[in-house]
């Protein structure tokens, strides 16, 4: 299967939508929410693999996912407790782009992200092909801090924050949606934040 990868816009993104999504406060600052400890990453043994429903699964050390095509983005965060924070500029490499290295199988329709320390979340394959929807190295200039998700993490701006994944270390190819960490434990399986999704 041959993912369409054309630049997508994102949903909420015309000008007659609204920018804050129901139930949500403005916060000029970054709070760092996490369950349990940060993982220690080293980049000279980091990896990120991209498997499942693929032919061929792929696997880059940090310098190989660096010398990948970079893209930048402009987006909002909405948190599901609550907080939102505008005008964030990230910087890494597309999502849709990430998948284009490998060959998609058919059945394919869902992604599960896998994160150092163990932590994952499933998002439909279809919504990680908008053109804001990145793994991220860099926000707002600088590169990612650990308590942030750094090295890298995954941006999906248009689904609650807790659906970026921090501290990603793979992509998996499903064809059926499984709940991830915070799904097994009551957060909605989809996450919108327009449509409150926050519980299940």
């Amino acid at each position: 299967m041959t993912l369409d990868v054309s630049r997508r816009e994102m949903p909420h993104s015309t000008d007659k939508s609204p920018r804050l999504a129901p139930g949500q406060r403005l916060t000029d600052g970054f709070p760092v929410l996490t369950y349990g400890g940060v993982p220690k990453i080293d980049l000279a043994t980091w990896q990120f693999r991209i498997f499942g429903l693929v032919e061929d699964e792929v696997t880059l050390n940090w310098e190989q996912f660096m010398a990948l095509p970079q893209s930048k983005s402009h987006s909002d965060i909405h948190c599901v407790t609550t907080w939102s924070r505008y005008d964030n500029d990230w910087e890494g490499v597309r999502i849709a782009d990430m998948l284009s290295l490998v060959q998609v199988k058919p059945e394919a329709k869902h992604v599960m992200f896998h994160a150092y320390g163990g932590y994952t979340t499933n998002v439909p394959l279809d919504e990680l092909l908008y053109n804001d929807a990145l793994l991220a190295h860099t926000h707002d200039g600088a590169p990612l801090p650990l308590e942030h998700g750094g090295p890298l993490r995954g941006v999906v701006p248009h689904l609650y924050f807790w659906k970026s994944a921090k501290w990603v270390r793979g992509i998996e190819l499903m064809a059926e949606e499984r709940p991830g960490f915070w799904e097994m434990y009551g957060y909605h399986i989809h996450g919108d934040p327009w449509k409150e999704e926050r519980y299940s």
